[in-house]
């Protein structure tokens, strides 16, 4: 009944026959175990979860932005938090030529291109919690592929092409750095930030759009400007940075932007903000606005050096931001505050079925990332309804809870003649721990 009660918040977008398969889907895939799949989610959803009703439900068109938001809105938000927007792309194997959107896609974990499926994923960060609630998935699809003309005679010329000339063409001007043409990567995100936000708008302010380091990148920072947001992300060790130009210039022509470039084993000690020792490690920390020739505007940046006080290596790291009033403490704690969207993914994969679906149309593909991922945000707040006091009380144990759950009461069907509610409530108890990593932080009902 609590599933039902959490579901009321999505009726203005979802018809009532939706909501009701909704609340059997979850409790199902709460109660179930094993893969994830459709066949194993009607087994576990009882009287009224048939497979033709689950198949139904993953065919049926879900404004999932929507249903994000206004679950996060009635279940998880708070009006005295702050929020950072996270984004990162998720990577899911699969086998197969007939899965909607499939193609090799390169995996982090397994360090080499597969045969998968490729997410982008936005989550809400609070910095009160921290920890994120996913808010927006979507499918990244590969363009077409255009094939190779050839000639008439079938044949690929091996005559090479003519050698285009180097350096600049005659006539060509500089370009506006701030104008760029974004890939259709960029699009695609910028397209989510924007559907996002326009939810948001009359309930929370967002400032900053936290990225990893494959969207260091000038147009990765134009294109989140144009949202209205501000970009935390990562630069390339090797990067060449100028510091601001504090010579004479010259009266004619244009002014001088470029000084001298940083190097990384002599920074200025007018720009180090902190020394922390640890473990034979020593972290320098330096903070200065500086300017990369890719760029259009001057970058704050932060430079994290780590050396190591017996062997002296040295590696440093560069975090920067578009905003050039974020102090260095808070640009780094955004910054780390990016990975518990990475959290997000591993509890989708883990518990939720981001891994075992097997749909292969568009419409199911899309309900079956999206269910994982909303999942996500229903665990957390069933975690605080049963034990709001307990940080321990985990996903396994809340799993536990709703497989006794499913247990006791397709026991109690059997019986000719109703237990008494106490004597239900002790065996829901029982049954409960039994499956459970703190057994005694599991409540007989929802707090």
């Amino acid at each position: 009944m609590e599933i039902i009660a959490l579901l009321q918040c999505l009726r203005p977008t979802l018809t009532a026959t939706t909501v009701r398969q909704f609340s059997r889907i979850i409790f199902a895939v709460l109660a179930m175990s094993g893969r994830v799949t459709m066949l194993g989610i009607s087994r576990w959803a009882g009287a009224g979860g048939s497979y033709r009703t689950v198949q139904r439900w993953f065919s049926t068109f879900i404004p999932w932005t929507a249903v994000f938001w206004l679950f996060f809105r009635r279940h998880l938000w708070h009006s005295t938090d702050t929020y950072l927007l996270a984004g990162d792309e998720v990577v899911v194997t699969k086998t197969g030529k007939h899965t909607f959107g499939v193609d090799r896609f390169f995996s982090s974990l397994l360090q080499k291109p597969v045969p998968s499926l490729a997410f982008f994923g936005l989550s809400l960060v609070s910095l009160r919690e921290r920890r994120a609630f996913p808010l927006a998935v979507d499918q990244v699809l590969r363009p077409k592929r255009d094939a190779v003309a050839l000639p008439e005679s079938g044949v690929a010329s091996s005559v090479p092409s003519a050698k285009t000339r180097r350096g600049r063409c005659p006539g060509s001007r500089n370009r506006n750095k701030c104008q760029v043409t974004l890939n259709a990567e960029l699009q695609h995100i910028q397209s989510m930030v924007q559907g996002l936000l326009t939810w948001m708008t009359e309930w929370l302010s967002i400032t900053y759009l936290a990225l990893d380091g494959h969207f260091g990148t000038n147009a990765a920072r134009q294109m989140t400007r144009q949202c209205g947001l501000h970009l935390i992300s990562k630069l390339r060790v090797n990067s060449a940075l100028y510091f601001p130009y504090t010579g004479t210039q010259s009266p004619r022509g244009p002014h001088r932007q470029y000084g001298d470039r940083v190097n990384y084993r002599q920074l200025p000690e007018h720009s180090l903000k902190q020394i922390a020792v640890n473990e034979g490690i020593e972290t320098r920390v330096y903070q200065a606005t500086l300017r990369h020739r890719e760029f259009g505007q001057w970058l704050n940046v932060v430079i994290i050096v780590k050396t190591h006080l017996q062997t002296q290596a040295r590696a440093h790291v560069l975090l920067f931001s578009s905003d050039l009033q974020l102090s260095w403490d808070k640009l780094i704690d955004y910054y780390s505050l990016r990975f518990q969207i990475e959290f997000n993914f591993r509890d989708a994969k883990q518990y939720w079925g981001l891994e075992d679906f097997m749909n292969v149309a568009e419409t199911a593909v899309t309900n079956a990332a999206s269910l994982s991922l909303f999942m996500v945000n229903v665990a957390e707040c069933l975690r605080h309804q049963w034990c709001p006091e307990d940080a321990e009380f985990s996903v396994l144990d809340l799993k536990a809870v709703y497989r006794g759950t499913k247990y006791v009461t397709e026991t109690i069907k059997m019986l000719q003649e109703k237990p008494d509610p106490n004597l239900i409530s002790r065996i829901l108890r029982q049954v409960a721990t039994l499956g459970s990593i703190h057994p005694t932080s599991v409540p007989a009902t929802p707090a």
